[in-house]
């Protein structure tokens, strides 16, 4: 794990996490282009106590090949992976960017709740603040509503949601909280092949010395058109 990494527990101790999953990604024609041999040694790889939120600037590679992947099934995915770009400007104009990536575990806190407790857990009326998320599944409802409550609350904060993945959109209570979103000001969209190339440049771990260029799994497209017409779907 990268030295930028701090484990942080920022978060109560939650109850004692249940017994993972043993069913590995389901074959929905993925190809092993991404080396991917192995999924079940990959969520060995990423297993974390519920109650730890972790925040760090890179992400190991095995992380987001396995977390961002938009397939249609998300079976073993149980964490959500949040990069985010924080930019804050005053009236003069002059301003200050951060970025990073926070992780957790669905089991216990969630990394959009973190999000306004660690990173931003105040606003000075006299700033403007915009933050964009690159997250590797949409928010459940509770977290949906946090951050709909939070910009109805703060008109200076302005918000883009790309998420990789829909979590649970089916289910009434989450397209309620997704249109509540949107309705709060929340601009949410699926991400395109290009933004997870931006994820893969900015946030994840690249070799030193060298920068391996993004390889795209090969149904990256289709998956993004799925999503996209859901989530009209659900918005609609």
């Amino acid at each position: 794990m990268s030295t930028h990494m701090l484990r942080n527990k920022v978060l109560p101790q939650m109850a004692e996490k249940e017994q993972a999953a043993a069913a590995a990604p389901p074959e929905n024609g993925e190809g092993n282009s991404d080396n991917l041999d192995d999924p079940e040694k990959l969520k060995e790889l990423i297993e974390l106590p519920p109650f730890e939120i972790v925040t760090g600037e890179r992400l190991p590679v095995n992380y987001f090949k396995f977390q961002f992947r938009n397939v249609e099934y998300s079976s073993g995915r149980n964490k959500t992976f949040l990069c985010y770009v924080l930019e804050v400007q005053g009236k003069e104009g002059q301003g200050q960017m951060s970025r990073g990536y926070l992780e957790d575990e669905h089991a216990g806190g969630h990394a959009e709740e973190a999000f306004f407790k660690t990173i931003l857990p105040t606003f000075d009326p006299a700033l403007r603040y915009n933050v964009t998320w690159y997250v590797s599944s949409s928010p459940c409802a509770a977290c949906a509503d946090r951050i709909s409550s939070t910009l109805s609350k703060n008109k200076n904060l302005k918000m883009l949601l790309l998420v990789g993945r829909l979590f649970m959109w089916e289910e009434p209570e989450i397209k309620a909280a997704l249109k509540k979103l949107k309705e709060a000001g929340c601009k949410l969209r699926i991400m395109k092949p290009q933004d997870f190339e931006y994820v893969w440049q900015n946030f994840v771990e690249q070799e030193e010395g060298e920068s391996k260029a993004f390889v795209p799994w090969e149904d990256i497209q289709e998956n993004f058109l799925y999503y996209e017409e859901k989530l009209a779907e659900v918005l609609h």
